[in-house]
């Protein structure tokens, strides 16, 4: 069975409501084979990563930048999962307060020295999230899941 690896930093309803959808995308009752792991990202490990089959991030845009846990967890995890991991698909979606634009060029620059390959449009949302925020976030679940269905 294919696992998708979600690692999130959720600290605010804007980034809670996102992270909702997602979960509940991936885990459509319409996607078969894949199991659906959630970690907090200071507690996802670079067993977590090296188990997955596929990964799924989510943080707030923190003063032009990824959270510092979202950080955390690609430093604990870049070297023990480098050359295992490389061209395993990867999203991800980003909340910010007016934007979001380092946060996203970190994240990007992160996964593609470690040789991911993003293989659904991220979801980037400023201020509060609405109804088509939400859906696409959820899609992106689903998109992401789906992907790694056998």
């Amino acid at each position: 069975m294919a696992t998708l690896l979600i690692v999130h930093h959720t600290p605010s309803p804007h980034c809670q409501a996102m992270f909702e959808a997602v979960v509940s995308g991936a885990n459509d009752p319409e996607i078969e084979g894949v199991r659906v792991v959630r970690r907090a990202a200071l507690a996802a490990t670079a067993a977590d990563v090296l188990a997955a089959d596929g990964y799924l991030l989510g943080t707030p845009a923190n003063l032009g930048y990824m959270s510092g846990a979202l950080k955390h967890f690609f430093d604990q995890i870049y070297y023990p999962c480098l050359d295992t991991t490389q061209g395993r698909p990867f999203g991800y979606y980003v909340h910010g307060g007016n934007d979001v634009t380092g946060a996203v060029r970190g994240i990007e620059s992160i996964a593609k020295g470690l040789g991911w390959r993003r293989s659904a449009e991220a979801v980037t949302v400023t201020g509060e999230p609405d109804k088509a925020d939400v859906e696409a976030c959820r899609e992106l679940g689903a998109s992401l899941a789906a992907g790694l269905m056998d």
